[in-house]
């Protein structure tokens, strides 16, 4: 599989914004001593070290398969997934301690005219960031760059509340909006984490995708009819940047192997084009007549499992 040069260059652009990101934001906190906008900066740093890690996990999983890895190494991107995932949630609770603190303590947040200013100013550039590597992610099929700019945009959320935060302090002259926008900024951050990291753990037990079961279900439904064969045991499982599928096909008694073979292939070809994701699909040819004598357990044997 090729090394894209759209999602290398997006992941590089990625990493030194982090870096420009994590500067403003450490500024805007020396300058304000905003809880809200140290809570970003903690997000920041957390940010800086997942976009490294994705950066390697985007590189290593072009490398080709090899004997310790027949199936390659895509799968690294929901290892990667999960751990940005689970530094977002670390980050989260960092926030929900520092905004406590000040809460308790009533330390209000200075100079908030600049902090105002340099959080809008994150706020746009990661904006912007965040989209571009969810569109390029999508069109590249890259889970790693998708994952990244869905954490860019957390980290929009973040600055956004703690733009509303220094907002309301300079407005109504409360110093508790600045803590407690910095809880509900944290709050948002769990549950993004929790969707990454769940995201991650799906892709590395092999749970099932719905939607993917359903088109390749129909796919050789539509297939198979055109030769007047039968199917069943249809699997699949996710590899981060390829789905593998296995389906076992039933022939008439008294096929050659070479036209079996052929029937196959053809049929692979055709469900792999139908399809709107990546896949790898594997066939194992069957005979009608001995079908139920030769597999005698588990859905192989079973009659009504097999689709017409």
């Amino acid at each position: 599989m090729s090394h894209s040069p759209d999602a290398t260059r997006a992941m590089r652009l990625s990493l030194a914004v982090g870096f420009l990101m994590l500067v403003l934001k450490v500024g805007a906190y020396l300058l304000t001593g905003s809880a809200a906008i140290l809570g970003d900066a903690a997000e920041s740093i957390v940010h800086v070290a997942a976009v490294m890690f994705a950066s390697f996990s985007l590189g290593y999983l072009h490398k080709p398969a090899d004997d310790d890895h027949p199936y390659g190494h895509s799968k690294i991107a929901f290892f990667s997934a999960g751990i940005e995932g689970a530094l977002i949630i670390v980050a989260a609770l960092f926030i929900i301690v520092e905004s406590t603190r000040r809460w308790i303590q009533h330390l209000p947040p200075a100079n908030l005219d600049q902090g105002l200013i340099l959080t809008a100013l994150t706020i746009v550039i990661n904006a912007v960031l965040g989209l571009y590597l969810i569109r390029t992610g999508r069109k590249a099929g890259s889970l790693i760059l998708e994952a990244n700019g869905k954490h860019v945009l957390t980290d929009v959320w973040t600055s956004l509340g703690a733009l509303v935060g220094l907002g309301l302090v300079a407005l109504t002259s409360w110093h508790g909006w600045d803590p407690l926008c910095g809880l509900l900024m944290a709050a948002n951050i769990i549950w993004t984490g929790y969707g990454l990291m769940r995201q991650s753990v799906g892709g590395l037990m092999d749970t099932a995708d719905p939607e993917l079961n359903a088109a390749l279900d129909a796919a050789l439904r539509r297939e198979t009819e055109k030769h007047g064969l039968h199917f069943h045991a249809l699997r699949h499982r996710d590899a981060g940047e390829m789905h593998y599928v296995e389906v076992h096909l039933l022939f008439d008694d008294g096929i050659m192997l070479r036209d079996a073979h052929r029937i196959a292939t053809e049929i692979e070809q055709a469900v792999e084009a139908s399809v709107d994701r990546p896949v790898l699909i594997t066939t194992h040819l069957e005979c009608q007549g001995d079908h139920d004598e030769l597999h005698q357990h588990g859905e192989a044997s079973d009659p009504k499992r097999i689709r017409p």
